[in-house]
């Protein structure tokens, strides 16, 4: 800093003298003396020279230190404005109000162009969640294995895709190969339902806050990347009047019954289901809890079951656990796309298996054709113990379907058209089963869902005495063929089962008059939307054949959909029996009773 002051100091100085102003000596004289004169000539010829060279010696040294001078710079640049600041006078109140009045005009826009954003990726979040119902129900209606791609997630408030006209009963939630149709609690089999129809695309769309819901699924509570939580749920209340019913009943071997007739109001049915995946989108869980409240305090009142499956591919799908055997239609994973309401025929309740344990494979052998094989311990296990059954695992049931116009029926290949079918679609089909049973593993009279094998009179095969001669029956061998086919087209639908079953190899304690025994029968359904998606009218009946009666039953039924969806549905029926062979608790029937009884349904399948 020393140096810079003495580099200014001699600039300063040297500035100085180039003053224009003529030099003046203190030598020289007023007198005009020569001497004097010539002093005075020489003087000021030297001060210049003096003052030149001072000046190019301050010039070099300012040269040799501009190093230095660089930093005097910006403080001589920006003394002025320092200056001028200080000396600033404050903005007026007018200015002061205006520059506010900007300020927060600028904070609206910012906040509304937060908003604008945030809406917009709310509207991106929401169309995303729409393409994922979309897809799902595209690979749900074409047959095909969901991708392995993991899907955007949906927004918590999602916009499902919803069916305006086909609004598919609901078919198996997990549906990843074919269809859309839960069998009952142990329908994790699915059968194929490729045509638009089954799970219509032309949605109208539905606000469904954070739990979007999807036909054939059910609510999706949990959706990511390792897997998916899905929630439904079955249950109906039921009007039953059994009183014009006879109230005796004379068996085929002269035993008279006095009839339990009832006329009450019930919750007849609640299944809470929990499904998807994990993991692996192949890799599928269905569980639940499964009650039927008018058989409060009987065996297996309450069911908590279901069961585990992996899709190997369209031709092989693996389940184990819990399921039904599909020894006919009804209980090949077709429920609840039934006419009637959660009961079948007489003739199907009589000839059917029921819900086992045990292991299933199934799929696709051609575009037209499929297959299922089951294989379990007895022909029902609802209510029976594992230590009632013997290590034998000898019960099996097999099934093919040919479906050669649509290659489809409808979803789970139910009953009814609902769906208004058109082209003509068409089914072809065979159940075989096979079981060797015993006294110990039929279940209880009145477990729900059971399949006690009965004489065509409604008697117990296994019931002590059974032919009235003091001998009973421990062990025997059932065979049942069912041969199964109907047509669909524009809201029509005709379809029919024809049945055979023989009951032989009996291991039998005291005498009993036979060595074997042979039934036969039939059922036929016709339907008619006589509304399309509202009102659905049918007619049933079927009868058996039999070496101890032939009983048969006719119904007549009319079903309401209110707001035009399967899902929620107002049942009445009129339905009339003569000697009925079946019955229990849990359905219209009681065994032996002659006459009608009437009903009113009004519940919920999704």
């Amino acid at each position: 800093m020393r140096r810079v002051g003495t580099a200014v100091w001699l600039g300063l100085r040297a500035l100085a003298h180039l003053s224009p102003c003529k030099e003046r000596s203190p030598l020289i004289s007023v007198s005009g003396d020569v001497s004097t004169s010539v002093l005075a000539n020489t003087t000021p010829f030297s001060a210049r020279k003096l003052l030149t060279r001072l000046r190019l010696k301050a010039l070099a040294f300012i040269v040799r230190d501009l190093r230095l001078f660089k930093f005097l710079l910006p403080i001589l640049v920006l003394t002025p404005g320092l200056a001028q600041a200080q000396t600033a006078q404050a903005p007026s109140p007018d200015i002061q109000r205006q520059r506010i009045e900007q300020l927060q005009e600028l904070i609206r826009t910012k906040k509304d162009l937060q908003e604008s954003l945030l809406k917009m990726q709310q509207t991106t979040q929401q169309q995303l969640a729409e393409f994922d119902a979309r897809i799902a129900a595209l690979e749900a209606s074409l047959g095909v294995t969901p991708s392995q791609d993991k899907p955007a997630q949906a927004n918590p408030d999602a916009v499902a895709v919803i069916p305006p006209k086909d609004k598919p009963a609901q078919g198996n939630p997990d549906t990843s190969v074919s269809t859309a149709a839960l069998a009952s609690p142990g329908g994790t089999v699915y059968d194929k339902s490729s045509e638009s129809y089954v799970q219509s695309t032309s949605a109208k769309e539905e606000k469904l806050g954070p739990f979007p819901y999807v036909a054939g699924k059910g609510f999706i509570l949990a959706r990511g990347a390792n897997g998916e939580v899905d929630f439904s749920t079955k249950g109906y209340v039921r009007y039953l009047n059994q009183l014009d019913l006879a109230p005796t009943f004379t068996d085929a071997f002269g035993r008279t019954t006095v009839l339990d007739l009832r006329q009450d109001i019930q919750l007849n049915r609640l299944q809470v289901i929990l499904h998807g995946w994990l993991f692996d989108e192949r890799f599928r869980y269905f569980w639940y809890a499964w009650t039927q409240n008018p058989s409060q305090g009987d065996p297996a009142q309450v069911v908590v079951g279901g069961n585990l499956s992996y899709q190997f591919s369209d031709a092989l799908k693996a389940t184990a656990g819990i399921f039904s055997l599909p020894s006919t239609r009804s209980t090949a994973q077709s429920f609840p796309n039934w006419l009637r309401i959660d009961h079948r025929s007489m003739a199907d309740e009589f000839f059917r298996g029921s819900y086992i344990q045990g292991y299933m494979l199934n799929g696709e052998l051609t575009d037209t054709l499929d297959y299922k094989v089951a294989l379990a311990g007895n022909l029902s296990a609802l209510g029976v113990s594992a230590s009632q059954l013997d290590n034998c695992l000898c019960t099996v049931s097999s099934m093919l379907y040919w479906m050669p116009t649509t290659g489809e029926f409808g979803p789970g290949q139910g009953f009814g058209d609902y769906e208004e079918h058109d082209k003509l679609a068409t089914l072809l089909g065979v159940h075989y089963t096979y079981s060797r049973e015993d006294a110990q593993e039929q279940p209880g009279v009145n477990a729900f869902e059971n399949s006690q094998i009965r004489l065509s009179d409604g008697t117990l095969l296994f019931a002590p005495n059974a032919f009235n001669t003091g001998g009973m029956i421990n062990k025997a061998t059932y065979d049942m063929l069912d041969l199964d086919a109907g047509i669909k087209w524009k809201g029509w639908s005709l379809e029919a089962e024809y049945y055979f079953r023989w009951l032989d190899d009996f291991q039998v304690t005291g005498i009993i008059p036979v060595t074997s025994l042979f039934d036969h029968g039939f059922q036929v359904y016709a339907s008619t939307m006589l509304k399309p998606d509202y009102w659905q009218a049918y007619v049933s009946g079927s009868q058996i054949y039999g070496q101890y009666g032939d009983p048969w039953d006719l119904a007549v039924g009319l079903t309401y959909f209110p707001f035009g969806r399967k899902e929620v549905r107002t049942n009445f029926q009129a339905l009339y029996m003569d000697r009925s062979a079946v019955g229990y608790t849990a359905v219209p029937y009681v065994v032996g009773g002659t006459g009608w009884v009437f009903t009113v349904d009004v519940g919920t399948w999704f």
